[in-house]
Order: C-alpha cells, then sequence, then structure tokens
C-alpha cells in the first residue's frame, strides 16, 4: 500500500480523498492555487504545495508543476478526483513515466473510452447499443453539414474529451449548426485542451441512467448498480438518486451485465461510470464512460456500503477488489443534492464571495454531507460552482426524500447565494415524487413556473 499521496484537486472531492487516505493510514499532499491558499483541503493534508496562480491552466491543469510537486514530496501515488486532469491522458502516462502511480486507469484506455467518439466505436464491436451518431470526429464543416444531414434534427454536438456539461451544444435547425459547432469546440479546447467534435442524434424523451463499475488488475470486474442522473439543467446534474424508480430487475440486471462487458471489452482498470440514456419504450442506449470516480458517487456508497474511493487506492496499488459481485446487494434508497454559488432567480449566475456563517444539518442516521466549506472561507470565482452535497440513505424512497428536505431547511449559508430554495421547491414537486421525469423535465416548464412562483411570493412580502 502506499505511503503518501498527492490529491491533485480541489474542493470537496480532494476533502473526501484525503479523509479516505487518513482512515487508511496514508499521508497526503494537497496541491493549491493562489486563489485556495486559504482552502480547506490544504489545511486538512499533511502537507501542501502552491502549484500557480488562480486560473485553472496554470495551476490545477498545469501537469509539470503537479507532478514537480509529486517529485518534491516523494507522493508515490496521485489522485485527480474528478474534473481537471482527470481523464487527460497525457497527464496518466507521464505518471507512469516517472514510476508515481495514477489513481484511475491507464492513459490507453482513458483515449479509448475518454474520448467519446472512440468509445462509441469500441461499444459497438463489443455488442453494446450506442445513439446513433457520426462516424468518428468531426474535422472539417463539410463533414459537420453532412453528418447533420444524415442525422436529422434536433441533434447533440459534443466534445470527444467532454464532461461536466461543456463543450455540448444541441442543434435543432441547420441554421444553428455551423455556429454551435464552433462555440463548442472552442471550449472544449479551452476546458479540456481537445477540441475534437463528435455528433449524436437526441433521444428524448430518456431516463439518463448510469452504472458504477469497479476492476482491477486480478481480472475481477463489478457493477455495483445504477444512479438515475436525469435531474439535469444545461447537462449538468442537480440531483441524483440511487436505484433508479423505473427499471425493473430484468432491466437492471441487463443494465449491469451490459456495463461489465463493455469495461470488460477495453480491459478496464479502477473505478468508472458506463452512461446510458433509455427511452420511453425501455431500450437503451450507450452515451459514454466516465473513465474516474464521479461526483455522484456517494449515493451508490449509501446503498453498497462500499467506499469507491478506497476500493481505487485498493486498485492503484495493484490490491484485488475487497468485495465480489454476489456481495453487492443494494439496500434502501438514496438521494444527493447539489448545493451550487449560484442565484436561480437570475439565471443560475454565479455567487462566489466568503461564507460569513455556516450551519451545516447533521444528527440522525442515513445523513452525509460533502464539502470544503467552512465559516470564514472564501468562493473563489474561478472554479466550478459547486460547494456541498447533500445526501441521504433510506429505507426506502420516500425515507430519503424526508430527510433530504430535512437537511436542506437545516442547511445554513450565508455571505453567498445558493440553490438551496429550489432543491426544497423540487423534492416537493409531484413528477419528481412519482419518479416520472427525464433529463428535459427542469428546461421544459418547471424552471420558468419556478420563477414566476418565486419572485410572485417575494413581490407579496415586499407589500
Amino acid at each position: 500500500m502506499f505511503n503518501k499521496i498527492l490529491v491533485a484537486n480541489r474542493g470537496e472531492i480532494a476533502v473526501r480523498i484525503i479523509r479516505a487516505c487518513r482512515e487508511m493510514g496514508i499521508r497526503t499532499v494537497a496541491v493549491y492555487s493562489q486563489a485556495d491558499q486559504d482552502a480547506l483541503h490544504m489545511q486538512l493534508a499533511d502537507e501542501a504545495i502552491c502549484i500557480g496562480p488562480a486560473k485553472a491552466g496554470e495551476s490545477y491543469l498545469n501537469m509539470q508543476n503537479i507532478l514537480s510537486a509529486a517529485i518534491l514530496t516523494q507522493a508515490q501515488a496521485i489522485h485527480p478526483g474528478f474534473g481537471f486532469l482527470s481523464e487527460n491522458s497525457r497527464f496518466a502516462e507521464m505518471c507512469q513515466e516517472l514510476n508515481i502511480a495514477f489513481i484511475g486507469p491507464d492513459g490507453t484506455t482513458i483515449d479509448q473510452m475518454g474520448n467519446k467518439a472512440h468509445a462509441r466505436e469500441l461499444m459497438i464491436q463489443a455488442g453494446v447499443p450506442v445513439v446513433p451518431g457520426s462516424d468518428g470526429f468531426l474535422e472539417s464543416e463539410d463533414e459537420v453539414l453532412e453528418t447533420a444531414a444524415r442525422l436529422g434534427y434536433p441533434l447533440m454536438l459534443k466534445a470527444a474529451a467532454g464532461g461536466g456539461g461543456k463543450g455540448m451544444r444541441v442543434v435543432r435547425e441547420e441554421s444553428e449548426l455551423l455556429p454551435a459547432f464552433h462555440s463548442a469546440k472552442n471550449e472544449a479546447q479551452a476546458a479540456f485542451g481537445d477540441g475534437r467534435m463528435y455528433a449524436e442524434r437526441i433521444i428524448s424523451p430518456a431516463k439518463h441512467i448510469e452504472v458504477q463499475v469497479l476492476a482491477d488488475h486480478h481480472g475481477n470486474v463489478i457493477h455495483l448498480g445504477e444512479r438515475d442522473c436525469s435531474m439535469q439543467r444545461k447537462h449538468q446534474k442537480l440531483l441524483e438518486e440511487a436505484p433508479s424508480t423505473v427499471l425493473t430487475e430484468e432491466q437492471r440486471a441487463e443494465f449491469g451485465e451490459t456495463a461489465v462487458r463493455a469495461a470488460r471489452s477495453v480491459g478496464y482498470k479502477n473505478a468508472g461510470t458506463i452512461e446510458f440514456l433509455m427511452d420511453r419504450e425501455g431500450q437503451f442506449y450507450f452515451m459514454e464512460m466516465n473513465t474516474r470516480i464521479q461526483v455522484e458517487h456517494p449515493i451508490t456508497e449509501m446503498v453498497t456500503g462500499v467506499d469507491l474511493i478506497k476500493e481505487q487506492i485498493r486498485v492503484a496499488a495493484g490490491l484485488p477488489l475487497s468485495v465480489k459481485q454476489d456481495d453487492i446487494v443494494i439496500q434502501g434508497h438514496s438521494l444527493e443534492c447539489r448545493i451550487n454559488a449560484e442565484n436561480p432567480l437570475f439565471n443560475f449566475a454565479p455567487s462566489p464571495g466568503k461564507v460569513s456563517y455556516l450551519l451545516l444539518p447533521a444528527g440522525g442516521n442515513g445523513l452525509r454531507v460533502d464539502s470544503a466549506l467552512y465559516a470564514g472561507g472564501e468562493i473563489p470565482p474561478y472554479y466550478d460552482a459547486m460547494v456541498a452535497k447533500i445526501i441521504t440513505h433510506g429505507r426506502n424512497r420516500d425515507e430519503a426524500v424526508a430527510k433530504m428536505k430535512r437537511a436542506l431547511t437545516e442547511l445554513v449559508i450565508e455571505g453567498i447565494t445558493t440553490n438551496q430554495d429550489f432543491h426544497i421547491d423540487l423534492l416537493e414537486n409531484e413528477r419528481f415524487l412519482s419518479g416520472d421525469y427525464d433529463t428535459s423535465f427542469l428546461e421544459s416548464g418547471y424552471i420558468e413556473e419556478w420563477l414566476e412562483k418565486t419572485q410572485a411570493v417575494q413581490l407579496t412580502e415586499e407589500e
């Protein structure tokens, strides 16, 4: 087992990894930008090194500085978390060249599955159904136009190295196509250093169902059930739950078996997520694979009892998985609400600033808060807006929802604006409570209705 791990990330996921390492008796090194000089993750780690200015490109995406920090501190492994360099194949290869373990799959696998267009081709070869789309990458405007004519509208332009909703555009008619292509391409280049694009037909209405997989270097590949991630705004997940409310046991087994087959077909190692879209008829299609830990991994941990971060570390150290497929039993139901520093009343505009007061919900079985917030801490404007994740677990979905409502009403964050009230209202919505929602739910009327209702209440209170 490793003696020291460098955590190449920030915020709640860095804190989450540091805490797992501490429980395993592993020392940690935090890296931080100048904007994060007082961040919680660098305070909790055994060592901390500044790796550059506030901009991510000069710090958290600066491979040379991060690797130098690892060598300087004699870290044996690097955990990239999610985002930033977590799906950068070159970074994984550079770690290997320096004899530093990369806690994730190898660079070749990241290239195969992290680049979405390559992954499509591999899944077709493995007999996994895929969303109809372009053949390889879209290099020229002529290729974009020809592909769109074949697929029809609406369609989705997607970054090959994308994630987190970046480099994605919905195109509803030909006049939007080329401007959207160039816009998404530029965004992908800035976010991932990779501007390659591909296109897919839009499956709508659809459920976004993803399956967590774990694989080691001893031939063991398992799945840990599915997560429903259909509650989205601008392709960004807002609320997730496990298990899905719409799958039959037969469908659940088929999803799991297909995900394991997909992971085996590329020789996958470590934690990963196979993402699917499922239409109203129950037909599902491979969408992409995330070759890293996911933001929403806690809900899988809650219903299975498996610590995914610790399993990642075990696998990277060459140890076998601590669990077998037969050990995985889904118990109860879990929800996760992403608390973002944003103002839903102003088109979800970012709300950076100093946290003047903080009260996190606590107490009771089945409640977990993953966050790097603390009173007096600064939320910089340079990074993702997510500042906390509230996770609940109940014997059934109703109990998990009730716990989440209780937790959200107790949460107090002053100094910044968050989407806390938006979540509370969402939990009381009839379609959410029924489980009958899809990826278009929030943007097909719900947000507009919520704005009108909230603004009316505010006007009444002012009067």
